[in-house]
């Protein structure tokens, strides 16, 4: 049976056509002339673990269940169910009457790919600019935006946060172009490759690109193995 006082919702981030982007869901019962979309989320079930509710939230909405969903925040103001209609669609959606709900949000970075074998709760689920997101119910906007200024603060902490997401090799220009559009800003080409080059995990390689018609540029790839022996000297 669902609990209606906690929910988990999963804020999935991806890179498509050089933006951030963040998957929302369309809410197959939309009350009145309401946004339909949303993130992807959930009332838990009372005898269900947080996490184990956030995965389900997540094969539901992507129907995939490989991407690390961290949890990073919770939102529990009083006005995140001050609108009625969204009061009213979850309502209908669970079948119990709502109050007050405390949510758990959860992250992760994940890779853009088709979704299948979305819940029939849902629609459809589509990739949507983070700047140019629509007015979401409850509080999901607030919640993408923490997500967001999150996400920048991992990978400052945790850089292969963002070599996991790139293919196995890859060009400075296209590690270059996911940092700036994670961050949202520009970085000096210079100084880029100047910083990438002393790090001694970003390995280049004997491959360059083909088929181009500006000059090839190298590939490089990322070892774990130095990054991890990296990982360890530094927390001594």
């Amino acid at each position: 049976m669902l609990y209606p006082h906690v929910s988990v919702d999963c804020v999935l981030l991806g890179v498509n056509e050089e933006k951030l982007c963040v998957l929302l869901v369309e809410r197959a019962d939309s009350p009145g002339d309401q946004i339909d979309y949303k993130l992807p989320g959930s009332l838990i079930y009372e005898n269900e673990d947080l996490d184990d509710a956030a995965y389900r939230v997540l094969k539901e909405s992507t129907g995939i269940s490989k991407v690390q969903l961290k949890q990073f925040r919770c939102f529990g103001s009083p006005s995140r169910t001050q609108n009625k209609e969204d009061v009213l669609w979850l309502e209908n959606a669970s079948k119990l009457k709502i109050g007050r709900i405390v949510t758990v949000a959860y992250l992760a970075l994940c890779k853009i790919s088709k979704r299948k074998n979305l819940s029939p709760k849902y629609k459809s689920a589509q990739w949507v600019p983070v700047n140019e997101l629509p007015k979401l119910p409850f509080d999901h906007n607030e919640i993408v935006a923490a997500a967001t200024s999150e996400i920048r603060q991992w990978i400052e902490i945790e850089p292969s946060i963002v070599f996991e997401y790139l293919p196995s090799r890859f060009t400075l220009y296209e590690l270059r172009r996911t940092y700036e559009t994670i961050f949202g800003k520009a970085f000096d080409i210079r100084n880029f490759h100047k910083k990438i080059a002393s790090l001694a995990y970003v390995v280049p390689t004997n491959e360059m690109q083909e088929g181009v018609a500006h000059r090839a540029a190298r590939y490089y790839r990322f070892d774990r193995a130095i990054y991890k022996k990296r990982s360890i000297v530094n927390k001594k």
